[in-house]
């Protein structure tokens, strides 16, 4: 099978809603202004509300409630909202897929997992923009996704050479498929006309050596959210080693450097996956 195949069969790959392209065109309008940006963000109520929700959640952890969209703009910035945003109408895109092809519940929940772990790691290290890590995590395995859209039943035969070779499934695929998830996320990130960031970062996360410092945040984050066991996207039956390589360019202190993150995680996991969870 070739790659674009899975773009162009009868299955129609979803595209990111119109109003996220409108809140990106006017957040990079040198002469757009918070009235506007709100104005978009709140003519779609549902997004209104779970970025709302998000904003006064444990997530951020602001002591006092925020009630606007122009409120929390102000407090949190233009980029970061972009960042939930963008998140946010991701989780909405692939409905559908059956259970018998993903349980897509416990996948958005090692998304999210995942997307809490690198924000986290990005934190420890002092990264600047860290939700642009927690918006990687959560799309990191959104190729899979494409693949059981369009040829459902090769997934199937991708879990069935996973469980029968007991390796981990990203190289099952690479088996069965000839790629893997991440070169199918990373296409369609282009194809959504994503930052270079997140098509990078999510088509490196499974390199066994990490060429970016980026890329080796989401490596990490990744083993750290499978580690957790919550919720599960494929892997967690495998235990993925931590790369060495790896985190000696994280550059995190030793010791007990790991588990303040994996306790961190698991501290923001419920309240922050009870939130996202609602436009799963």
């Amino acid at each position: 099978m070739e790659i674009q195949e899975l773009f162009q069969g009868d299955v129609e790959i979803p595209s990111l809603p119109e109003i996220y392209y409108d809140f990106k065109e006017a957040m990079e309008d040198p002469d757009g202004s918070f009235d506007r940006i709100s104005e978009i963000i709140t003519t779609d109520t549902g997004l209104s509300v779970r970025l709302l929700q998000i904003v006064n959640s444990a997530f951020y952890g602001f002591p006092s409630q925020i009630e606007t969209i122009s409120h929390a703009i102000s407090v949190i910035g233009l980029e970061q909202l972009n960042n939930l945003v963008l998140s946010t109408v991701v989780m909405d895109r692939f409905k559908g897929i059956p259970d018998s092809v993903i349980n897509m519940e416990s996948f958005w929940k090692h998304s999210i997992a995942c997307g809490l772990a690198a924000r986290v790691i990005a934190t420890h290290r002092e990264e600047v923009n860290t939700e642009r890590y927690f918006v990687a995590g959560m799309i990191h395995d959104v190729g899979r996704l494409v693949i059981a859209l369009s040829a459902p039943f090769s997934i199937l035969s991708v879990f069935m050479r996973c469980k029968s070779e007991e390796i981990p499934l990203h190289k099952a695929e690479k088996e069965v498929l000839g790629f893997n998830h991440t070169d199918v996320g990373k296409l369609l990130l282009e194809k959504w006309q994503l930052p270079v960031f997140h098509q990078n970062v999510v088509g490196n996360h499974h390199q066994e050596i990490s060429t970016d410092i980026e890329s080796g945040i989401l490596n990490l984050a990744d083993c750290i959210a499978n580690d957790l066991k919550l919720g599960d996207s494929g892997e967690a039956s495998f235990h993925l080693e931590l790369n060495n390589e790896i985190w000696g360019k994280l550059q995190l202190s030793e010791g007990n450097e790991i588990e303040k993150i994996m306790e961190e995680v698991e501290n923001l996991y419920n309240s922050t996956s009870q939130i996202f969870l609602q436009s799963a």
